[in-house]
């Protein structure tokens, strides 16, 4: 069973993330899959001492602590700093997947996005190690 946290703030993109990632037809090529969700940096803060997981989703814009500080602090993290991070976001420019990706995520997909772009994404990063490819997954930018 494949574990995924899942931080947004919004409601309705935890669900639809959470739809899809537990959907028999995804789920059940990796074994399972268990979502845990987080509303916000500071609840991903508190969960991630906790337990380990194989994949981290991450929105930008958050109240608290937003993801790039959060993807800061997973990094620097001796027990997360290997765990594959994607983010999405609103932010849709070059330089903001630019910057998420320096920072440490493994891809970056811009909202909106298709559940078929999310499987994608989440497929890639929990089917091993990143590794070089020749474009970005799905619409998404990838780390190189």
């Amino acid at each position: 069973m494949r574990r995924v946290l899942v931080v947004e703030d919004s409601v309705s993109t935890r669900a639809f993330v959470r739809a899809v990632l537990e959907a028999p037809e995804f789920a059940d090529a990796l074994g399972g899959c268990q979502v845990v969700e987080a509303t916000c940096g500071f609840d991903a803060m508190r969960l991630l001492p906790r337990d380990r997981y194989d994949l981290i989703v991450t929105d930008i814009n958050m109240t608290d602590i937003n993801g790039l500080e959060l993807i800061r602090f997973i990094r620097r993290s001796a027990h997360h700093r290997q765990t594959p991070l994607l983010v999405i976001s609103t932010l849709r420019a070059q330089h903001d997947a630019e910057r998420g990706i320096a920072l440490g995520a493994n891809v970056y997909l811009p909202k909106p996005f298709t559940p078929e772009q999310l499987r994608a994404s989440c497929a890639e990063l929990l089917a091993g190690p990143a590794h070089p490819s020749s474009g970005p997954p799905s619409g998404g930018h990838r780390a190189p």
